[in-house]
């Protein structure tokens, strides 16, 4: 979110320098600057011990490809514990391993996604009312299901590659 009006007073803001932040959106009346903001959302490879991979549907977010288990961070909540949560919430399973791969800044939806590798015990799914489907599938399938170069084909990438290793 980009500021033009001080969602305190109201007043349209004024470019300030501000150290070596460069000019930032500010209000001269509250006297503050504010920074752009962005949406902070978690996502997992969520992997079980036959290296296999939670894949999910969700015809909301595409019609022809898989997506991993993703959601966005409450107020209050860890990144760990969304992980856990979305991942209890979407597909109804429980994680034995929590493993942080990197950040995937995503500028189209202003998210900040979080990744992570989730190791849990495979178990039939219980899915919530957002998934379409879900299915395990062998961890070195699972790029040609996702979208070449997505934040989900780039995580799962790195899994991958960590297997190797």
């Amino acid at each position: 979110m980009r500021f033009i009006y001080c969602p305190y007073c109201g007043s349209k803001l004024v470019e300030k320098e501000i150290g070596d932040e460069g000019f930032i959106p500010y209000c001269t009346k509250c006297e503050i600057p504010l920074w752009d903001m962005f949406t902070t959302s978690v996502i997992a490879a969520v992997v079980n011990e036959n290296h296999e991979i939670a894949l999910l549907r969700q015809n909301y977010v595409s019609t022809t490809k898989h997506v991993c288990v993703a959601g966005i961070m409450k107020i209050g909540e860890s990144a760990e514990d969304a992980v856990i949560r979305e991942i209890r919430e979407e597909i109804g399973l429980t994680v034995k391993k929590l493993e942080f791969i990197r950040s995937y800044p995503y500028d189209k939806k202003e998210m900040l996604m979080l990744g992570y590798k989730a190791t849990v015990d495979k178990a039939d799914f219980v899915t919530s009312g957002e998934v379409d489907a879900a299915e395990w599938v062998k961890l070195e399938d699972a790029l040609d299901l996702l979208r070449k170069g997505g934040i989900a084909w780039q995580l799962v990438k790195t899994v991958i590659e960590g297997q190797k290793s």
